[in-house]
């Protein structure tokens, strides 16, 4: 199934799952919609904070066609669920911003780690949640973001569990992808970025990690929904975790060699 082919089956309520393991080859991104008047600070924001929050690209004021991701996208209809914020609460879940699309509305695509899930699969490294066809376990850490503006709070992880063998070659395989969260922020001891219980994750899913596995942190996407928690403005609208844009944008062309 192609990315334009995707879209179409979330556009037409086809599709309302995570998006992890579809369109492999392409990658994927979180979505942050802010009015025009905040647009300025968080793109500050994901400047100064680019391993949670790298830009794939920006939309001008009320533009929600966005050919530079991809053909026909509609980014009021084409993602398999949105969260609505207002004054800094998650208050609705969504399937459709038709309804409530405003003229003003700025749209950031940032890249995500579901974008290299087929890279590491294909260096043979196993990835729990795709297995137990879960979504993929997130968490709220310590470890601070840098402020713009209103938005700041503390960085969002996603975690994967892997072997040391296998930890090391997903940095190298990451590393190379700046644009989708590149290498891990943290290996092991969840306790040291701030997660109490590794088997209650702020977001997604639970997944059992082997006697023999570590757990492999990622700087996630989720992030600028913590910022847009702190920030507190009037009306904000996100991705529902793990519930992505599906772009036209070929993995292998975001790598940095």
């Amino acid at each position: 199934m192609t990315p334009f082919e995707f879209r179409s089956k979330v556009r037409n309520g086809q599709f309302r799952e995570p998006t992890a393991g579809h369109c492999g080859d392409f990658a994927q991104a979180n979505l942050v919609i802010v009015a025009k008047a905040y647009a300025d600070d968080f793109f500050r924001f994901c400047f100064l904070n680019p391993k949670s929050c790298p830009v794939l690209a920006v939309g001008e004021p009320g533009q929600w066609d966005m050919a530079a991701i991809g053909t026909d996208i509609d980014i009021r209809t084409d993602v398999p669920g949105y969260y609505v914020y207002r004054d800094g609460r998650m208050v609705e879940e969504r399937t459709s911003l038709q309804e409530i699309w405003q003229p003003d509305f700025v749209v950031f695509a940032i890249g995500c780690s579901f974008s290299f899930k087929q890279m590491l699969i294909q260096a043979g490294i196993r990835l729990r949640h795709i297995e137990q066809q879960k979504n993929v376990a997130m968490y709220r850490t310590n470890i601070k973001n840098k402020t713009a503006g209103p938005f700041g709070g503390d960085m969002v992880v996603s975690m994967r569990p892997m072997t040391a063998a296998y930890a090391i070659k997903a940095i190298q395989i990451t590393s190379r992808f700046p644009a989708i969260h590149g290498a891990p922020v943290h290996i092991g001891n969840p306790a040291e970025i701030g997660i109490g219980d590794i088997d209650r994750p702020d977001f997604g899913d639970a997944v059992s990690i082997l006697p023999n596995e570590l757990p492999v942190f990622w700087a996630c996407g989720v992030t600028p929904q913590e910022a847009i928690r702190t920030a507190c403005l009037p009306i904000a609208i996100t991705h529902k975790p793990g519930y992505m844009l599906v772009t036209d944008i070929p993995n292998s062309t975001l790598a940095v060699f």
